[in-house]
C-alpha cells in the first residue's frame, strides 16, 4: 500500500482549522510567557485540544505545571507530535518590520516561534485524528504539551518520567527562515549553576578579612576560557554572571554564574562538565571560599533518521512551500533592510536535506530521538538571513508570514503522521535506522534531578514537600 500518495492527495485543513490554527498562534504570540511561566498559553492550548475529541491523559509531567499529554485511540502504532509554547525574554517587539518595543510593554517575545509550535502540532494533530475517524485507522495519536524549551528543560525532564517510552514514532516542526526537514545533528548540552559563598568585609579598611565571592567566579571564567583551546571544534561554552556583589566598598560575599557547555555528543558533554565541575572548586580552594553546583538540566543531541526525512521532505514539496503576497514580501524586505541583512524577502523554495549536518544550536527534540524515530519539518516563518532568537522572528510569528508557516506545518505532519500509522514498512524502515544510530543502547536522561531547579523551589515555597504537590488547574478557571 502507497500510503505516501494517499498523504500527496490529502489537504483537509478546513478554512475553520485554519482560523483556529492562526487564533491560537496569535493568542499565545500575545501572551509571550517564558519558560515555566506558560500558564495561558498551555491552557489555551489544553481547551482547545479538549474540544476537538482529545483526552488530557496526563498533566504536571516531572511536576512542571504547564507540561500535559493528550491522547485520541488506542492499540498500535503509537504515534507522538510535539508542542512548544514558551518565549524569550527581553525579545518582546511589535509585528511591525522594525525594531519597536510593544505598546502594552511585554518584552519577552516569540523569538523561536513557539507561537506557531504549539498551534501548527496541533491542528496537524486534529486534521489526522478527523482522517483516522473518517477512514477507520486504528492506532494511538498522542500529543505532548511541552514546556521550557529555550531553557532547555522541558522534554528531558519528561523523557526523564518516561511519558515518551512506548512510543514506536515522534514527529515535530520548527519554525524557520527556510523550507526543509530538521535532519539536523544538533548538540547535546547541559546546563549548571555555579555559586560561590566568601566573607564580607570593608574593602578598603580591611579587606584581608575578607574572602571574595566574586573573585572566585573571575577565576573560574578564566578556567572555563583556558579550556575553550582543547575542546572539539562543535563544542560551545556561554555563561552570564547572575550575581557579582552590589557595593563596590565591600568583599562580596556570594557569587553565581549560570553556564552551559553544548558539545557534540552525551558523552562528550559528560565528560567536559566533569572538567567544568573541577574549574569551579579550584576556584573555590584559590580564594578559600566554598562553591556549590546545581545540576540545572541536560539533553541529548537529535538524532537524525533518513528514512523519516525523505518522507516528510516528500509531502513538503507535495503541499508546495508557502506563498507570499506582495505585501509579505514587501514586509519581509523592509525588516531585513532594518535589521542590516540583504533583502532578498521570504523563502519561496525548498533547501536540500541537511542529509544529518551537524549545527550548533540545542534542543530538548534530541532526548526524544533517542528514545523513538523522530523527525520534523522546516517551514519559513520569517524572513531570509534573520536568524532565530532576533527581533526580526518575534516580529514576523506575529503576522501572516507566521500563520501561513503553522499550516503548511499541519499538513505535513498530518500526512506523515496518516503514514506512520498505515504504512508498516515505513514504521519498520525508519526503527530499524533508529536501532542502528543508536547501537540499541537504551535512552538513560542526563538530568540527575527527578525536576528542574525552578520547579523543586516552586514547590518548596508552596509548602510542598515534592513536585506534583500543588493542585491540578491546568485547563480549568
Amino acid at each position: 500500500m502507497n500510503t505516501l500518495n494517499i498523504g500527496l492527495q490529502w489537504n483537509e485543513l478546513d478554512d475553520q482549522l485554519k482560523e483556529a490554527i492562526t487564533g491560537n498562534a496569535d493568542k499565545v504570540w500575545e501572551y509571550a510567557e517564558v519558560g515555566f511561566e506558560e500558564f495561558k498559553s498551555s491552557r489555551t492550548l489544553v481547551e482547545w485540544i479538549e474540544s476537538e475529541g482529545f483526552e488530557i491523559t496526563e498533566r504536571n509531567v516531572a511536576g512542571i505545571d504547564t507540561s500535559w499529554v493528550a491522547t485520541f485511540g488506542s492499540g498500535s502504532p503509537v504515534i507522538g507530535i510535539l508542542t512548544e509554547y514558551d518565549a524569550l525574554p527581553d525579545l518582546g517587539n511589535e509585528a511591525v518590520p522594525s525594531q519597536t518595543p510593544r505598546k502594552d510593554g511585554t518584552t519577552s517575545g516569540h523569538g523561536c516561534g513557539h507561537n506557531l509550535i504549539g498551534t501548527g502540532a496541533i491542528g496537524g494533530a486534529i486534521a489526522l485524528k478527523r482522517r483516522m475517524e473518517n477512514a477507520g485507522i486504528t492506532g494511538t495519536l498522542r500529543v505532548y504539551g511541552c514546556p521550557a524549551e529555550e531553557l532547555l528543560a522541558g522534554k528531558n525532564y519528561m523523557a526523564k518520567a518516561g511519558v515518551f517510552d512506548d512510543l514506536d514514532a515522534c514527529l515535530h516542526w520548527h519554525p524557520m527562515n527556510m523550507n526543509s526537514t530538521f535532519n539536523i545533528a544538533t548538540v547535546a548540552s547541559a546546563d549548571l549553576r555555579f555559586e560561590w559563598q566568601g566573607k564580607n568585609a570593608h574593602a578598603g579598611a580591611a579587606p584581608w578579612e575578607g574572602r571574595s565571592a566574586l573573585h572566585a567566579s573571575e577565576l573560574f571564567a578564566h578556567g572555563i576560557n583556558t579550556m575553550r583551546e582543547h575542546i572539539v571544534p562543535e563544542a560551545r561554552m556561554h555563561y552570564y554572571v547572575e550575581n557579582g556583589g552590589s557595593a563596590v566598598n565591600v568583599i562580596p560575599d556570594k557569587a553565581s554564574i549560570v553556564f552551559r557547555y553544548r558539545g557534540p555528543n552525551a558523552a562528550d558533554v559528560q565528560k567536559n562538565v566533569a572538567w567544568i565541575r573541577d574549574i569551579a572548586k579550584g576556584a573555590a580552594l584559590m580564594t578559600q571560599t566554598e562553591v556549590e553546583v546545581v545540576d540545572m538540566a541536560a539533553c541529548y543531541d537529535v538524532l537524525p533518521n533518513q528514512v523519516l526525512s525523505d518522507r516528510v521532505y516528500a509531502h513538503l514539496e507535495s503541499f508546495q512551500v508557502p506563498e507570499w503576497t506582495e505585501e509579505e514580501q514587501a514586509f519581509a524586505r523592509t525588516l531585513q533592510r532594518e535589521a542590516g541583512y540583504p533583502e532578498d524577502g521570504m523563502a519561496t523554495d525548498m533547501a536540500p536535506d541537511f542529509r544529518g549536518a551537524s549545527m550548533g544550536g540545542s534542543t530538548d527534540v534530541g532526548d526524544i530521538s533517542y528514545i523513538t524515530p523522530t523527525m520534523g519539518v522546516l517551514v519559513a516563518s520569517w524572513p531570509l538571513h534573520v536568524q532565530p532568537h532576533h527581533w526580526g522572528a518575534t516580529a514576523s510569528n506575529g503576522t501572516t508570514l507566521g500563520h501561513k508557516a503553522a499550516i503548511k506545518a499541519a499538513q505535513v505532519l498530518a500526512a506523515t503522521g496518516l503514514d506512520l500509522l498505515t504504512d508498516p514498512d515505513l514504521l519498520e524502515a525508519a526503527t530499524a535506522e533508529f536501532k542502528e544510530r543508536t547501537g540499541g543502547k537504551p535512552y538513560q536522561s542526563m538530568c540527575t534531578a527527578e525536576a528542574h531547579p525552578i520547579i523543586r523551589q516552586r514547590y518548596a515555597q508552596a509548602g510542598g514537600g515534592s513536585c506534583g504537590c500543588i493542585a491540578d488547574s491546568l485547563g480549568k478557571d
